[in-house]
């Protein structure tokens, strides 16, 4: 997966802490001005169980301790913790292969002509994805390629309230 050195800097230092936690760091970004960004760190449960709003609002003040003991932004930054949500970014090589089966949204820096696409996780290793596309069309993208990849959320509205 491509990050910035900032972003991969942010994440190292967070995933050594983290796992005396039980928490999983999800992903890192750093968006917005560049005189006061915002650093938005996504976290789930390391046990693979979904996090809680209350689970993260608990687990926030290590990271924000973490973060400002890294004091990796010169200046003034705003720290956003949260979970995943159902648009969970895919990072590791072990994410790819958790998800295997699901459909996932990804932009490559550029593959087969491509930067975009829509598709099943086929299968998955350390060395790239294989994504199933509309069709019988199959695409194997190396992990160093992925600039970006999030799972499409399946929005399931027939379970509501009795069931009409």
């Amino acid at each position: 997966m491509v990050k910035s050195a900032l972003e991969q800097k942010i994440i190292d230092a967070l995933e050594a802490i983290a796992p005396e936690h039980g928490i999983d760091i999800v992903d890192v970004e750093v968006v917005g001005a560049t005189k006061a960004p915002c650093v938005r760190v996504r976290i789930d449960r390391a046990d693979g169980e979904a996090i809680s709003l209350d689970e993260v609002t608990a687990q926030s003040k290590w990271v924000s301790d973490a973060m400002e003991g890294l004091d990796p932004i010169a200046g003034s930054y705003t720290l956003e913790v949260s979970s995943p949500g159902m648009a969970r970014p895919l990072r590791r090589p072990s994410d790819f292969v958790r998800f295997t089966g699901e459909d996932v949204e990804l932009t490559t820096t550029a593959t087969e002509g491509r930067r975009k696409f829509k598709g099943t996780i086929a299968s998955a290793d350390d060395a790239g994805v294989t994504l199933a596309l509309e069709g019988d069309e199959t695409v194997t993208i190396p992990h160093d390629e992925i600039k970006k990849c999030t799972l499409k959320p399946v929005y399931d509205f027939k379970g509501g309230k009795g069931d009409k």
